[in-house]
């Protein structure tokens, strides 16, 4: 992580402890896309009226997290390819494996649209580096024209970053998803082949609940194994 992202996840406002219990339902929330950055609003607005903005997400993976007395259990999950009508980076390609030739008969991001809508629901939306998964999940909905280009799909109020949360319980540390994993004696070897939308998102829900548990505890000591329901 860069050190301006890192100064900027000191700057934003703490985590109390406690701050999930007032929830119900959670969605951990992940997509993998072609490698291109979501292009600038103006930029987008300037082209001409038969320009065909190209896709970017190319996987979605969800997973529920449900109040079970005081604790938390998983319940449904969702995963997709989705067709972009557009190039994949190489780059990109080494790292989830998701080639052109993979997409050809997934679904087009409309087509999924009530399905993303119904499993995220009224929940908070759990993201690594919620900022960019934000950024793409907004980028899609735009481009299906169920939002205009510049507005949110949800309002930034509605994500919990694990990335931020993490960076306030260990300050200084590295901030990817597989080190956060490594610090919190989670089994991220699966990544080390490939990345996947449905596999992150699955780590980023375990992640939470226990950076939520050392949150209330005040302690960054975590166990050599963690067992989790569902």
């Amino acid at each position: 992580m860069g050190r301006d992202r890192a100064a900027a996840l000191r700057r934003q406002p703490m985590h109390a402890p406690g701050f999930l219990d007032g929830f119900d339902r959670l969605v951990a929330f992940d997509a993998e896309t072609t490698g291109k950055r979501t292009p600038d609003v103006g930029f987008i607005r300037k082209q001409p009226s038969g320009w065909r903005a190209p896709g970017l997400v190319i996987e979605l993976g969800f997973v529920e997290l449900v109040r079970e007395g005081d604790g938390w259990r998983k319940g449904e999950s969702f995963r997709t390819l989705v067709n972009p009508d557009a190039p994949i980076e190489p780059a990109a390609i080494k790292v989830h494996g998701i080639k052109p030739s993979d997409l050809k008969t997934a679904p087009r991001f409309p087509t999924i649209l009530d399905k993303v809508r119904d499993i995220i629901g009224t929940a908070p939306i759990v993201a690594h580096a919620a900022e960019n998964e934000r950024s793409f999940l907004d980028y899609e909905f735009a481009r299906a024209k169920a939002i205009a280009w510049g507005e949110s799909a949800y309002p930034q109020s509605r994500y919990v970053c694990t990335q931020r949360l993490y960076a306030q319980l260990f300050p200084g540390a590295s901030t990817s998803l597989t080190a956060v994993c490594d610090r919190l004696a989670l089994d991220a070897s699966a990544r080390d082949d490939r990345h996947g939308a449905l596999l992150d998102a699955d780590m980023t829900a375990d992640a939470l609940l226990l950076l939520d548990t050392m949150l209330k505890s005040g302690g960054t000591a975590a166990p050599r194994t963690w067992t989790f329901g569902g």
